[in-house]
């Protein structure tokens, strides 16, 4: 107490010499050691948060926040490694065994417990899938609807019989969190008689998730820390998978939350956390890489920011003006100068990231041509497309000019192109894209402005209202599992809140994407795969702009042996193989 008294008096000193706002951050940082557990007597790694999670329950979570602190209590049948992005054996013992005759999945698990020391079975998996089938999980059911049948023929094995073929059983159905039956069986006694089940078990407030993961949760200090303990039935403990010795080697999480990335990126310089678990912006960078106790991890993310045109009218529903869009966009500029060099120019709707599902041979646009040459090319497109000028931007005599008052092929004048993008303050980047692309039409001689709005009214402009010409939009963690290509473009998806936002309709796509989500051979699907990538990038409903890469801040001064893999640190290799520093690698 003597100490925060002491503190105090110097704050309110340091408020009277102005330094108000380094001083509230200091704050931050240093009073918040006096509101978690004491992290020095046994071996707690702390944890920057940007905000609190808003849930426990593994139902309703769909925040990240929420998920970061999930993923250590929750775990699948099987998982991607990190080096290839294989899925390999986790909760279960060895890969599924399939019967084409039968359509059937026969997976073996592992021996394992739960926190409260009572043992995993196939009863646990089998009353997931049933669980989320009953109820209608939304965010589960799509990837467990076509299983006809679950049967458990002992304690350590399951049998899925499946309606058809679906690719995506083993990369999303065998990738579900398993959850306890004792526990969710009581709560699906309590509500089935409900007339709302559903909307029940969403709000049902989990105040001790029962854990198969390598942490359990302690405490939930409500507006301060999320307190993680190591879970001593981890069934991963002394194992070794994938070539990765296991543990957890220390004795637990503490999440604190912080609310800006100032204050969070401070804590860390000063050693009040260990990692910030956030994306870093480039102006923090160069302050965490002169700090010899701060390592940064720089890795590639499964993400996607993309350009989507409005398919649905005029001249957006044109391959010319769309392929002239393509054109004249320079991601190679928006990589160096918008981005300063940290992202990658996208070439597909399919991350470079995602090896073995992206095609390198898709079309590009414009790569390696300067400015004029852009403005040709895209002149000579439009201009083939019976597009007309008052001044067109190449004049007879060859020369790149200014144009002026492009008229569509029908002769009406060309209206004025909305590029939507998030606000500055929610996503500089995009914001100064979208101020790129207007600048880069207005030199066709095509009259655009980019208009800033908030995300929530920009998505529903998009998805809801489809009503836009061009938007500037992305996804920051795409699935491993390209499936998104089907659900994106499909046509039965152009639809109110549908995921087909442009209203892209091809009977030749819609045919090879039914296709890919039933082809069981995974080569066969990659060809399928690869098909619709060349497709969509010829017919360019979305021009893909760029994948930003993920930089991320971590102390290495009291723990180390972190596992980088596509989409940063912070994933469940790592909270299993990180030590105290000067702890032995051998278990």
């Amino acid at each position: 107490m003597q100490n925060f008294l002491k503190l105090h008096k110097k704050l309110c000193g340091a408020v009277s010499s102005g330094t108000v706002r380094f001083t509230f951050l200091l704050a931050v940082s240093i009073l918040s050691v006096y509101f978690v557990p004491t992290a020095h007597a046994k071996n707690y790694i702390k944890i920057g948060l940007l905000e609190e999670p808003k849930t426990l329950n593994i139902w309703l979570a769909t925040d990240a926040w929420s998920g970061k602190v999930l993923s250590q209590i929750y775990q699948p049948l099987y998982t991607r490694e990190p080096k290839n992005l294989d899925l390999i054996p986790w909760l279960a013992e060895a890969h599924p065994i399939y019967d084409p005759e039968t359509l059937t999945y026969t997976v073996k698990i592992r021996p394992a417990k739960w926190s409260d020391g009572s043992k995993l079975t196939s009863e646990d998996v089998a009353f997931t899938g049933r669980f989320i089938k009953t109820l209608k999980l939304p965010r589960y059911l799509s990837s467990w609807e076509f299983i006809k049948k679950i049967e458990t023929p002992d304690a350590q094995t399951i049998r899925f019989t499946l309606r058809e073929p679906k690719a995506i059983f083993l990369s999303r159905t065998l990738t579900t969190p398993i959850v306890q039956k004792k526990y969710w069986e009581a709560v699906l006694e309590r509500v089935k008689g409900l007339e709302k089940p559903l909307l029940e078990v969403l709000k049902l407030k989990i105040e001790n998730p029962i854990s198969n993961g390598p942490f359990v949760l302690k405490e939930w200090r409500r507006g301060a820390y999320v307190f993680l303990e190591a879970n001593k039935y981890f069934f991963g403990r002394g194992k070794k998978i994938a070539g990765y010795p296991l543990g957890p080697h220390i004795d637990g999480i503490i999440f604190k939350f912080f609310g800006t990335s100032d204050a969070a990126v401070l804590a860390l310089m000063k050693g009040s956390i260990d990692m910030f678990w956030w994306g870093l912006q480039q102006g923090y960078l160069a302050d965490l890489e002169d700090n010899k106790n701060v390592n940064i991890y720089t890795s590639e993310k499964s993400a996607l920011y993309y350009a989507g045109f409005n398919l649905r009218r005029a001249p957006f529903n044109d391959l010319h003006f769309r392929t002239a869009v393509a054109l004249i966009t320079d991601k190679n500029f928006i990589v160096r100068r918008i981005l300063q060099g940290y992202a990658l120019q996208a070439e597909s709707i399919v991350p470079s990231s995602n090896t073995f599902w992206y095609d390198p041979n898709v079309p590009g646009y414009g790569e390696g041509l300067n400015r004029d040459e852009r403005i040709r090319k895209a002149f000579q497109v439009l201009k083939e497309g019976g597009y007309t000028w008052k001044e067109p931007p190449v004049n007879s005599e060859g020369a790149v000019v200014q144009g002026e008052e492009m008229r569509l092929p029908d002769g009406r004048e060309m209206e004025r192109v909305t590029i939507l993008t998030p606000p500055a303050d929610y996503d500089p980047q995009r914001a100064m894209v979208g101020i790129m692309m207007q600048e880069w039409l207005k030199m066709l001689g095509i009259p655009a402005s980019s208009k800033p709005m908030p995300l929530g009214s920009l998505i529903q402009q998009v998805k809801t209202r489809h009503d836009f010409d061009l938007f500037v939009l992305g996804y920051g963690n795409l699935s491993l599992d390209p499936d998104y290509l089907r659900n994106f473009f499909i046509s039965k998806n152009s639809k109110p809140k549908g995921w087909n936002t442009c209203g892209y309709n091809n009977p030749v796509f819609d045919r090879i994407a039914n296709a890919s989500a039933d082809a069981m051979d995974r080569e066969k699907r990659k060809k399928l795969i690869w098909e619709m990538q060349e497709i969509l990038m010829h017919d360019l409903p979305w021009l893909p702009l760029y994948t930003p890469k993920l930089a991320e801040g971590v102390r290495e001064d009291r723990f180390s042996g972190w596992i980088n893999m596509v989409g940063g640190i912070g994933n469940r290799w790592s909270f299993c193989s990180i030590k105290p520093v000067g702890k032995s690698s051998e278990n």
